[in-house]
């Protein structure tokens, strides 16, 4: 049985029995199944442009870092409120409970609850300036 062997630049052809004919054969079968098998599960970074469907992205990079600065400074802010004026923001701002709820829980006008959250806000501003 003759067996051939391609490569880059020549072909070489070889004469060998048939039991080793039959074994060479089912050998290059087999690596031609493994090498199918992975290639087909992934994809190679050369074949895809550099802003290709999987490396696009929406997000901006130099927003996203400002909107991550802002937030730091803003929680350093509300850190320097006094505690009663931090379960405020928090009640208001996270938990949006409005002012008038929480002035019958507390039995005060929401002309009250109104004035503490605007001193919450003149002391932001002026940590935030």
């Amino acid at each position: 049985m003759k067996i051939k062997y391609h490569f880059n630049t020549e072909t070489i052809e070889i004469e060998v029995s048939e039991e080793w004919g039959e074994i060479l054969v089912k050998l290059d079968r087999q690596e031609y199944n493994i090498n199918h098998k992975e290639t087909r599960r992934h994809t190679l970074l050369d074949a895809m442009k550099y802003e290709g469907e999987i490396f696009a992205s929406n997000t901006d990079i130099a927003a996203e870092y400002l909107r991550t600065q802002e937030n730091e400074t803003l929680l350093k802010a509300i850190d320097s409120l006094l505690p009663q004026q931090k379960e405020l923001v928090r009640r208001v701002y996270f938990n949006n409970e409005s002012l008038a709820s929480i002035a019958r829980e507390e039995g005060v006008s929401k002309r009250a609850i109104s004035n503490r959250m605007k001193k919450i806000h003149e002391k932001l501003k002026k940590f935030l300036s």
